[in-house]
Order: structure tokens, then sequence, then C-alpha cells
């Protein structure tokens, strides 16, 4: 059983070409740095600044942004090699497989499909908690069990479906509304950070690093992070240790330049534009979050931040009511914008995985005119929908990461792995100092890992081993490495007709 067979770069490359399979070229380095902003700038901002500072580190959250951008750094300098060498759709999956085989491709797949749905449903509950906010100061009250928080969270299953439908129609007309988005929420960010200069006290800051105390989150072993759990320490939030859990919780506010690598294949210019696309985003991010948090924790002390819609309460706190309704609208244009970004991603990544038959390859066919994977769009679509409407909040943030982080550290390995085994491949960018900074990255992102709760581990696990029972009870033995199919129809009827016996 060759589970570490690879497929080679050349056959990646010309999947993209065939015509049942192929995606619109229509992207440049602007669309691809939209597309970054619009999903990262977004979450870390809106729902989870407010509750990290409040709950685990205080004001040195800054510091925390700050650590998990550094990992992510590293992470996407990483991307951007492999991105740029191997310009196809499906990301960390499509890397994986040319460099370290078919079973650790197939689990960065599985890990990533993990990450792109949960963290689309996160959001979409994000969204719907701001959309409540918005209406109130409107004076409008949505049924408690039909919105945000209730037994059906209605505005975030319908927010789903709206932007699956959005996305299906192509990708040209979902980045036409992505960039109008994006403009708006970067101008409401902007003004935040200007006008809450104003109300910022500096006592607020003091002490920067509040003292460790017993953690009131953290009832159960299940609870505590995991380093926490195997060495028998005692649950704590704040101090350094908060401040590291902090980073290990914001770090799925960075989520999004990794999904850039997945519009690889509707790139002008993926070579050069893919880097850009995904480190240009990263840094507006990390500018962006660091200023917010500096901002938000010297308006309200970290002690009596509000943990839901943070931004808007802090404007609030000082009778600004309408800088909160202001607020609460670019949130809910925001937010958006992630839903989105999230979907188009997950939706290239399964596509990519399709289309090698590893999952079904008859969901892989694109419309013929949208060009878009529809079956595979409408199927995502209505999970998303279910997280998002059914799934108590709060459960889903910790799994996005760790499925973020194992896609991460597998593709600072592959670096490496990729330099010796495809030493001639050209690399139009190549991450610097290598294989110093790859490895720097997945020790990084594997010491982040452990300050994950011992419950997210186990919800880990029995996500992969529900992923290796559909590998080697369906992929492993169908997908066309195995098989030797190929994509088109008509090529597959003449191989076929050449292998038979000639008659007289």
């Amino acid at each position: 059983m060759n589970i570490f067979r690879t497929k080679s770069i050349e056959q990646s490359l010309s999947d993209t070409d065939e015509p049942e399979y192929k995606l619109t070229k229509s992207l440049s380095a602007f669309d691809l740095t939209v597309f970054g902003v619009g999903i990262i700038v977004g979450a870390g901002i809106f729902t989870l600044t407010g509750r990290a500072a409040n709950q685990v580190a205080g004001p040195a959250i800054v510091v925390s942004f700050i650590l998990a951008a550094i990992c992510c750094g590293l992470a996407a300098l990483c991307y951007a090699e492999f991105s740029s060498a191997v310009p196809v759709s499906g990301s960390a999956y499509t890397f994986s497989y040319a460099s370290m085989g078919e079973i650790v491709a197939w689990i960065i797949g599985w890990d990533l499909i993990l990450e792109l749905l949960l963290a689309a449903a996160v959001v979409a509950q994000g969204w719907s908690a701001y959309l409540g906010v918005l209406l109130g100061h409107m004076g409008i009250q949505l049924p408690a069990n039909w919105t945000y928080g209730g037994t059906v969270d209605v505005p975030a299953v319908l927010l789903a479906l709206l932007l699956g439908t959005l996305v299906s129609l192509g990708i040209k007309e979902s980045m036409r509304v992505e960039t109008v988005m994006v403009g708006i929420k970067i101008a409401i960010v902007l003004f935040v950070i200007v006008a809450g200069i104003g109300y910022i006290n500096p006592s607020n800051y003091t002490p920067f690093v509040p003292d460790p105390v017993p953690s009131s989150t953290i009832d159960s072993v299940w609870k505590q992070p995991l380093v926490q759990a195997v060495f028998g320490l005692q649950p704590t939030a704040f101090g350094v240790g908060g401040i590291l859990a902090g980073a290990a919780l914001v770090f799925f506010a960075y989520l999004g330049f990794d999904v850039v690598a997945t519009a690889a294949e509707e790139t002008k210019n993926p070579q050069r534009d893919l880097p850009r696309g995904i480190l240009g985003s990263l840094v507006i991010a990390t500018v962006l979050y660091c200023a917010v948090s500096v901002v938000v924790t010297g308006m309200v002390r970290y002690d009596q931040l509000e943990p839901s819609a943070s931004l808007a309460q802090a404007f609030a706190h000082h009778g600004k009511t309408w800088m909160a309704t202001l607020i609460a609208a670019g949130a809910v244009v925001g937010l958006f914008t992630v839903v989105l970004t999230m979907i188009i991603g997950c939706s290239r990544l399964v596509f990519a995985m399709c289309r090698d038959n590893l999952l079904p390859m008859r969901l892989a066919t694109v419309h013929p005119t949208r060009r878009t994977p529809t079956k595979i769009i409408a199927i995502l679509t209505a999970v998303i929908a279910l997280l998002a409407g059914f799934t108590p909040i709060g459960t889903l943030e910790e799994m996005v990461n760790i499925g973020t982080l194992s896609a991460f550290i597998l593709v600072s390995i592959g670096i490496p792995v990729m330099r010796r085994t495809h030493p001639d491949l050209p690399r139009p960018f190549k991450v610097p100092f290598s294989p110093v900074l790859p490895i720097l990255s997945a020790v990084i992102c594997i010491l982040l890992t452990l300050n994950l709760a011992v419950e997210t581990w186990a919800r880990f696990i029995v996500w992969l081993a529900i992923g290796l029972a559909v590998y080697f009870g369906y992929g492993h033995r169908h997908s066309r490495l195995a098989t030797g199919a190929r994509l088109s129809p008509s090529i597959e009827r003449a191989v076929a007709a050449d292998r038979r016996p000639e008659h007289d």
C-alpha cells in the first residue's frame, strides 16, 4: 500500500487545462490582497479582541497578536514559495501531494476542510451577533430563540445560504462584492482607531501584564491547555502564560493568508502576484490588529470589556451610542466578506481533492459558463449553514486553530523536503535562510498547539480518525494515482481504444 506516492508537479499543472475542470484566470495582485484582507480583518477585530483581553491576556493582548503574527509570517513565507512554484488550487493540500505524498496531502486537506468549514460557521455567528447589536440600536429586536445565542441562529443560516449562492455565480462577481465590502470595512476600522484615541485612559494599561490568577473559565481538565494538563499545572489566566494562550486564541484572527493560496489557479500571474497577495494582506492585517487592540484596551479597562461585540460596546461605554451603531454596521459588512472568502477557499480546496479522486471526482466538474464548482459549493454551503445555525457559541474557534496550525506545520516541513526532492524546480519566491526559518515556523506552530485545550485535541483526534477511515475506505483505492484515471473523458476513451487488441 503506497500511501506516500506523490503527484508530479507537471501533472498538477496539466490538470488545470482540462476543459471540464478549468477555472477562470481573472485575479490580480490587488484582488489577492483584497481577498486576504477581506478574510483576515474581521473576526479578530470584531469578535475576538475584547474576549481575549478580558479573559486571557489583559492589555498584553497586543503582544499576543504580535506573537501570532510572527508565527503566521513565517508560515506565510513557506506558503508564498510553494504557491509561486505550484500555482494550483488546493493550497497546502496540493503542495503536500507534490512534496510528502498522498497520505500527508489527505491529512492536510482534511484538516483544512475542518478549518474553513468551522471558520465560516464561527464568523457567521459573529456576524449574527453584530447584526443583533445593530438592530438593537435601531429599536428592532429579533426573537431570542431565533438569533445569536438562541436555539437556532437564523441570521447566520441565511447569511451562509446567500453567500453560497453568490460564490456559485462566479469568481469575478464575488470579487466585485468583496472589493466594495472590504473598502467599507477598512474605513470603519480606521475610524475606530482614530476616534478611539481620544478616549484612551493610560491607567487602563496598568497592569499591562496582569498577575496570573486561577482561570474562571476552566472548570475541568478537558478545558485546560494541553501543556498544563500534561505537566499538572494549575489552570491560570493572564501573566506570561495568558499571553501565550492569547496568541493561540487570536491566531484564529489571522486565518486568511493561506486561503489566498487556494485561488492560485484563478490568478493571472501567480508566480509574481501570489507572494504579494499573501504577504501584503498579512502585513496590513497585523498593523490594524495591533492598533485596534491598543485602542480598545485603553478605552475600557480589560476586566470591564464585553466579550461579545467589544468594539461597539467600548464606544457605548463612553456614551457614544451613534459610534457603536456605526461600528456594528461596519462589522456586519466586514464579517460578510470573511464568510464569503471562506466559502470560496473551501470550495477550491475540495475541488482539488475531488479532481484527484480522493473525494468523488464527479463533484469536481465546473459549470460550463460560470466556471465554478457548483455541486461542491452547494454541499459546503449546506454544511456551513447547519454548523452556524445549531452549534453552541464558543465551541468552534479552537477547533479552527488546531486545524490551521497542523496545516502550517506540514507546509513548513514541506519546504526543505521540496528543496531536496525538487532542487531544479523554478521558484520565483524563496523562503530566506531555509531550512532554518521553515523549521522555526514548524516549532512555533507546535508550541501554539500545546496551548490549546485538551478537549480540542480530543475532537481533533476524532476528526483525524474519521478522515483516515474515509481515506482508506475510498480515497486510497480510487485516487487517480492509484487507478491511472485521466480527467478528460475523451482522452480516457482514446487510451482505452489504444489498449484494445487489433482485429483483421
